[in-house]
């Protein structure tokens, strides 16, 4: 059991703390935020400072993660993350009890997996991803860093996804498909070759 000091307050940062406490491996949870936003709480949780803080707070806090959504813009994740690490805190892997993952399946630190997602044999998941709910990555997928995979999408086997990539929810890409880096897939899409055409959030 250590401490995990999560990055935002929002939505997201609810289902993080979800699958955070499903795991049960951590013993104290705390969050940081807007500077309006300290002295709240997030599902119980208090928010006890902001990023100008993080410095501090390393002797209290192991870990850190980004609970930080992902839609479009990714450069104030990407920032973030640079800050984490050269404070020099830890990040973890977040893997939800309720995901199905391969052990043949490799995930990088900084990823977190949601319930209900599948996860299988060969598939690569960079840094830093957001992994959502009910989401299936089939066989021998690679999905480079800060990428985000959102709720019951489906990428079928052999699928390449570049870094910074948003997929929405719902969305289909067929097998062998190769995503560049920096693509926004908007909600339901289905992705059958690329380059695709007016793509809009």
């Amino acid at each position: 059991m250590t401490t995990l000091l999560l990055i935002g307050c929002g939505g997201h940062a609810r289902s993080i703390i979800d699958i955070a406490e499903s795991t049960g491996k951590w013993s104290s949870i705390a969050l940081v935020g807007l500077k309006e936003e300290v002295g709240s709480t997030v599902l119980g949780y208090s928010v006890i400072g902001t990023d100008s803080n993080l410095i501090e707070l390393r002797e209290e806090f192991d870990y850190a993660f980004l609970a930080l959504g992902q839609i479009s813009f990714n450069h104030i994740r990407i920032k973030l993350a640079k800050m984490i690490e050269d404070l020099n805190y830890n990040f973890p892997t977040l893997i939800s009890p309720n995901a199905i993952v391969s052990k043949h399946a490799k995930i990088s630190y900084g990823t977190s997996i949601g319930h209900g997602a599948v996860i299988n044999a060969g598939v690569e998941i960079g840094r830093n991803c957001i992994i959502n709910s009910k989401a299936l990555i089939e066989h021998d997928v690679c999905i480079d860093d800060f990428c985000h995979i959102s709720t019951g999408c489906l990428i079928n086997g052999s699928v390449t996804i570049g870094s910074n990539t948003f997929i929405g929810s719902g969305s289909i890409v067929r097998d062998g498909v190769k995503i560049p880096q920096n693509s926004l897939i908007s909600c339901g899409s289905r992705v059958m070759g690329w380059p695709m055409k007016d793509l809009k959030l």
